[in-house]
């Protein structure tokens, strides 16, 4: 199995009622895995807060819930989750959270261990698929147990390898079903209440790090080679067991609350201790506030980026080895490969919209999906983007101090999804106080960027039953916006005029894309929106003035004329448009001065 499959099996044998989360790379696939399983009700929530909140609720009612989420979700659903950390719960509640180290789909490059000493709650951390399942059964008997939610770090390369996992039965626990206002002074967070549940949550630290010591057990300590012994978790475990197997090692399964007594056993059994880790010096950092001397920690073991076992060899070899570090920097020379950008899916209508953004020379409050590709060049056509939302309140803010000069200049966007995870408040927030923007919503009726899930404005849930319609005119009107205009973004005459018009008010505004589907939407075919299948280039009519590739559309390419077409004018070369990928938007029509790009023959 998939890490994040066997998460989900995990969580099915375990008896999991209720499956809530807003997918995420490399978090998505665990939802959308349960919801294969069945005997559960899952959900795409609107955003991680909503996730957390809806899921302790089920807990609270007595089922056994899991959240899903990203290391950034976590920060959005932080407020519930640091107080949860106080209430408890009743049936298990498990929170994974799937960090990204190296940012191969992230804004940023957090170490989401950090939140379980925050929180404190605990928080185990799987290495491989098998651990991925065991680790979350296990997970909601602690949750259980301590009262307790319990957080459960994975990150890409355990979300996302395979390895075998033995699967069981689903078995669903005896928690009786109900609400109970008893439970009044555990619930509810009003500081003479709370005040009694922080000195319980003291307690049930030490309460866990004695379990930690002694029962939990993945807690595990290998004495072989004792001059040296490692301490490490997760998937730096198996890095560092594949170089270096021959030394001792205690392999920590729960990271927080750290195990006390087995850390002392293993310092009194080895001699010299290096502890490797990815990302912050976690448990460097812990282990030194207990007073033990590190023999190396991140003075040799990179604190940026995901480990590898080449890396860990080239870092620690000198020192451990008494030698220098002879094998290659990297197992594989990638440096002749050839280069493939990240960019939009032929036909994506964010394309001409971008185009269009960058023709007018506008400053663009970009946000988190795919239209963040449009930061590349030739489209050059985002200039900031930090969270999910942000770009709305960017543009509002920029507004505000630079006054009737933003006119023209300034503008957000934002996808569908994305709006409605968090870019409603900051459009409210522009309404109510003034601002001079223009959010420029594009929707494409999908969360696109991480594999085409619902959301509420898809008209489906999850389980692909059919489901109630956001409508965004009527939703961002019900917000006090005045002037909402609709545009068809492959219509680049009507988009060009709409856009100007509407960055030139001195209100808010907003502009919807329509007509537009993600391309890769399965329940679109590009037959359904466009007339022709695909275009192709008239070789006696094109000037080789590359103004078509300037869309940047992965079916256009560039071709050098060859000696036996030099008496062609004096053109250096030529378009060609790849039949398999056009799906025929008819941008380039649009964008060719010439009429050189013409319908191609039936597929």
């Amino acid at each position: 199995m998939q890490g994040n499959e066997a998460i989900a099996r995990g969580a099915w044998e375990a008896g999991v009622s209720f499956g809530s989360a807003y997918p995420g790379t490399p978090s998505s696939e665990i939802m959308a895995e349960l919801t294969k399983l069945g005997d559960i009700y899952t959900e795409w929530s609107p955003n991680e807060k909503v996730a957390v909140e809806v899921a302790h609720g089920a807990s609270l009612a007595g089922a056994r819930a899991i959240a899903c989420m990203k290391h950034v979700g976590l920060n959005v659903a932080s407020d519930p989750f640091m107080t949860i950390s106080y209430t408890g719960v009743k049936g298990g509640f498990v929170i994974v959270v799937a960090d990204d180290p190296g940012q191969h789909s992230s804004q940023n490059e957090q170490d989401s261990r950090n939140w379980t000493r925050f929180a404190k709650v605990p928080m185990l951390e799987p290495s491989d698929p098998w651990e991925c399942k065991e680790f979350t059964k296990l997970a909601f008997e602690i949750s259980e147990r301590f009262d307790t939610p319990v957080l459960m770090r994975s990150e890409t390369r355990v979300s996302h390898c395979d390895s075998p996992v033995d699967i069981g039965e689903r078995v669903v626990p005896n928690i009786e079903m109900g609400l109970d206002k008893n439970d009044t002074p555990k619930l509810v967070m009003v500081p003479m209440y709370a005040r009694e549940r922080r000195k319980l949550v003291e307690k049930r630290t030490d309460m866990l790090s004695e379990y930690g010591d002694g029962e939990f057990p993945f807690n595990l300590m290998e004495i072989n080679d004792s001059s040296i012994g490692f301490i490490t978790s997760g998937v730096s475990y198996l890095y560092t067991k594949e170089v270096f197997p021959e030394y001792s090692f205690l392999k920590l399964g729960m990271v927080w609350p750290l195990p006390k007594m087995l850390l002392s056993r293993f310092f009194s059994s080895v001699k010299k201790v290096v502890v490797v880790e990815e990302l912050d010096p976690f448990l460097e950092t812990e282990i030194k506030a207990m007073g033990y001397k590190i023999w190396h920690g991140k003075d040799l073991i990179p604190n940026i980026g995901e480990l590898t076992p080449e890396i860990i060899e080239r870092v620690l070899t000198k020192a451990i080895k008494k030698k220098a570090y002879r094998g290659p920097e990297v197992r594989f020379d990638t440096s002749q490969l050839p280069r493939r950008p990240p960019n939009l899916c032929a036909g994506c209508s964010h394309r001409p919209l971008f185009y269009i953004l960058k023709k007018l020379g506008v400053f663009v409050f970009g946000d988190i999906g795919c239209y963040a590709l449009a930061v590349a060049p030739p489209l050059s056509a985002m200039h900031a983007s930090t969270c999910m939302g942000a770009g709305v309140g960017g543009a509002y803010g920029a507004g505000k101090v630079l006054g009737k000069a933003a006119l023209g200049r300034v503008c957000s966007v934002i996808g569908d999804s994305t709006f409605l995870h968090s870019g409603i408040t900051p459009l409210m927030n522009a309404v109510y106080n003034g601002g001079y923007s223009t959010t420029i919503i594009l929707d494409n009726g999908i969360t696109a960027m991480t594999g085409q899930q619902e959301h509420p404005g898809t008209g489906y849930t999850i389980r692909g039953e059919r489901a109630e319609t956001v409508d965004y005119e009527k939703l961002v009107s019900s917000l006090g916006v005045k002037h909402i205009r609709k545009v068809n973004p492959y219509n680049l005459e009507e988009t060009e005029k709409v856009v100007k018009e509407e960055l030139m008010r001195d209100a808010p505004s907003v502009i919807i894309t329509v007509n537009s589907p993600c391309m890769l939407l399965r329940r679109a075919s590009p037959k359904d929106k466009f007339i022709h299948p695909f275009y192709t280039v008239d070789l006696e009519v094109c000037r080789g003035c590359r103004a078509c590739l300037d869309i940047n559309c992965p079916a256009i390419a560039w071709r050098p004329i060859d000696d036996t077409e030099k008496g062609r004018e004096k053109r250096k070369g030529t378009v060609f448009i790849n039949p398999d990928q056009c799906v025929g938007c008819g941008i380039c029509t649009q964008v060719c001065r010439f009429n050189a790009i013409i319908p191609g023959d039936e597929k």
